[in-house]
């Protein structure tokens, strides 16, 4: 199950976090947010241990969004070893593609 971080906890959930971190920035008025949602939260049980999958309103962390320049819902955005690593935009994304991203970086 994914966990929901803020800007308050992005520091500790995120940049010090000892395997890769992908953050989900979604939206509640945004539908292909929501659909991309279970296939994510299947990924990350999956993938439990090797990579961590964690979910921010866009609309709620203003502070994050801006400090990382998303400007699209939805944005997927990996961190490895504290800093930004790569980046997926919009819901156009499939299971198995976003599986082999993943473990690319958590290798």
């Amino acid at each position: 199950m994914m966990n929901p971080v803020t800007d308050d906890t992005f520091a500790a959930e995120v940049l010090g976090a000892d395997i890769p971190v992908v953050v989900d920035f979604w939206a509640d008025w945004c539908a292909p947010c929501k659909a991309l949602d279970p296939l994510l939260d299947d990924i990350s049980g999956q993938l439990a241990g090797r990579v961590k999958i964690v979910t921010m309103d866009a609309s709620e962390n203003l502070d994050t969004v801006a400090r990382y320049n998303v400007r699209s819902m939805p944005t997927i955005l990996l961190f490895k070893n504290g800093e930004p690593a790569d980046m997926r935009v919009g819901a156009a994304q499939s299971r198995v593609g976003l599986i082999k991203w993943m473990e690319s970086h958590a290798g």
